[in-house]
């Protein structure tokens, strides 16, 4: 089969662009062409649950839009992230920014109040509204479970004690952003999972609150519910945007059933280091965490480029 030579004109739509790509079918142009494809058949099939791994900066680096549009329209099905991305989403949804232009003389920028993530910029003035705003949030769902609790003659707990899942679904619920991941995915049922949510400024602010507070996170409890995601999904399909501990607990979950039937893999990392960020999903088969014969596809670049192409021409795809 010979290599299509790719052809571009003014007149064409992403679609088309991915189609070429796909036409090609060589080296990143090929994979980014069938990433396209397997996405739209992940989001397409009912039987399939569709896993979102979220890792790196992508809130900061524009992508919160796109992953709030994929819940709100059911293209997602679970969503596990970093607690970062929690953070810097709770963020604007308190009325604060990321920034761009202001240079990078990282001293300087520590005298004006700001911190810079790549060439994204914050400003410490957002991260204490971001401070006094979620305090409130954990003092107001602290005291729901403990009149819960005392209401409930069969509790014992002396302890108001509550999963990160369900704690993400109790903070969506009281944010009023349209726009914020947190509260789409509390409208939308889809549950977050960030199991290294105590590793970011969220995770900071939480435990300075439970140093004088009554409140316990329990993380093994996640496992539960997400173990009976995965024992109750005819399949699985993975999408992973970046990699890290998200990457991990997304397909680490998936080995209690022999693995994910289709993944998408997104990613700048090197694999000839044995990191799991670089590591191939072919690789995943020899856990048991991807089946033998599933369908994956990695693609080597940045995800703030190619994620919103892929997504574009997959809901086209599925729309025609």
């Amino acid at each position: 089969m010979n290599v299509n030579q790719m052809n571009i004109n003014e007149d064409m739509k992403i679609i088309d662009i991915i189609d070429e790509f796909s036409a090609s079918g060589v080296l990143g142009a090929g994979r980014v062409g069938r990433s396209c494809e397997l996405l739209a058949n992940m989001i397409s099939q009912d039987d399939m649950k569709v896993f979102l791994s979220v890792a790196g900066p992508l809130v900061p680096g524009g992508l919160r839009n796109v992953i709030s549009t994929m819940i709100k329209r059911g293209h997602i099905d679970v969503l596990i992230t970093s607690g970062a991305n929690i953070t810097h989403d709770l963020l604007e949804s308190f009325g604060g920014s990321h920034y761009r232009e202001y240079g990078f003389d990282d001293e300087k920028l520590n005298e004006a109040g700001m911190g810079r993530i790549g060439d994204v910029y914050t400003k410490s003035d957002d991260f204490e509204v971001f401070e006094k705003e979620i305090i409130t949030f954990f003092d107001k769902i602290t005291k729901s479970i403990a009149k819960k609790n005392f209401n409930d003659p069969k509790s014992c707990d002396k302890h108001n004690i509550i999963s990160i899942k369900d704690f993400l679904y109790e903070i969506g619920l009281l944010i009023e952003d349209e726009n914020s991941i947190l509260k789409v995915a509390a409208e939308n049922n889809v549950p977050i999972f960030a199991p290294g949510l105590i590793d970011s400024m969220f995770g900071l602010q939480l435990w300075m609150f439970t140093q004088e507070n009554n409140l316990v996170i329990d993380a093994i409890a996640d496992m539960h519910d997400l173990s009976d995601i995965v024992f109750d999904s005819d399949a699985v399909g993975a999408v992973i945007l970046g990699g890290g501990l998200p990457k991990h607990y997304c397909l680490a979950s998936n080995l209690l059933k022999g693995g994910v039937d289709a993944a998408i893999q997104i990613t700048m990392d090197r694999s000839e280091t044995g990191s799991l960020s670089g590591a191939p999903l072919e690789e995943a088969k020899s856990w048991s965490k991807a089946k033998c014969g599933s369908n994956l596809v990695s693609v080597i670049g940045d995800v703030t480029i190619i994620f919103p192409l892929i997504y574009a021409a997959a809901l086209n795809k599925i729309n025609k």
